[in-house]
């Protein structure tokens, strides 16, 4: 049996296609509701309307979707990266999570990105704060209703150059889900605290 061979296809004019083009990326990025819903799920209850969020535009550019009139910056989940993970910290540690998007978007890998920070902040070019938060919440997220369940979050605490000997803190949980130092002597050193995960 004979098949037809596909007709040529007429060029589309540029406008259409780039409408098309950004439909299509738009339809990727989440509405900015659900990002402000969702974002905040890393911040304790009663801090969560108050945070700034940053989340991402029609283009996938990052950008600060509520200016918030406390402590916490919480940033929403990237549509780039496979599974669901919000995470928010104390504003002071922004520099320093800004230069690692900055670092990241020119193509460092993480080991780049770490030794870069680091000697951002040797030179002063980068200032750590003495000691800050990071909360990070991961979930399944269903995308047909848009929730997301089974939320679990982990807690990471900033404490530049500590090490066991100048905090009594292990390297490593003496409990499930007790506190240890992670990368400590560095300036990246930081507490970790993982709570057991619903059995």
């Amino acid at each position: 049996m004979k098949t037809r061979p596909p007709l040529p296809m007429r060029p589309r004019p540029i406008p259409l296609l780039l409408a098309c083009l950004l439909s299509v990326s738009a339809a990727e990025i989440p509405s900015t509701a659900w990002q402000l819903k969702t974002a905040v799920l890393a911040a304790p209850k009663a801090q969560q309307d108050a945070a700034t969020v940053l989340g991402y535009d029609s283009s996938g550019a990052l950008i600060t979707l509520r200016a918030g009139t406390n402590s916490l910056i919480c940033l929403a989940d990237d549509p780039k990266q496979d599974g669901f993970s919000v995470a928010c910290y104390h504003k002071d540690l922004e520099p320093f999570m800004a230069r690692g998007r900055e670092l990241a978007a020119q193509g460092k890998k993480a080991v780049e990105i770490t030794r870069i920070r680091e000697d951002d902040v040797k030179s002063g070019k980068l200032k750590m704060p003495d000691r800050g938060v990071l909360n990070v919440t991961s979930g399944k997220h269903d995308a047909t209703s848009g929730e997301v369940t089974e939320l679990y979050t982990r807690y990471v605490v900033y404490i530049p150059y500590a090490t066991p000997e100048t905090t009594g803190i292990p390297l490593a949980p003496v409990t499930p889900g007790g506190p240890w130092i992670m990368d400590p002597g560095t300036h990246r050193a930081h507490i970790m605290i993982n709570p057991p995960k619903p059995k």
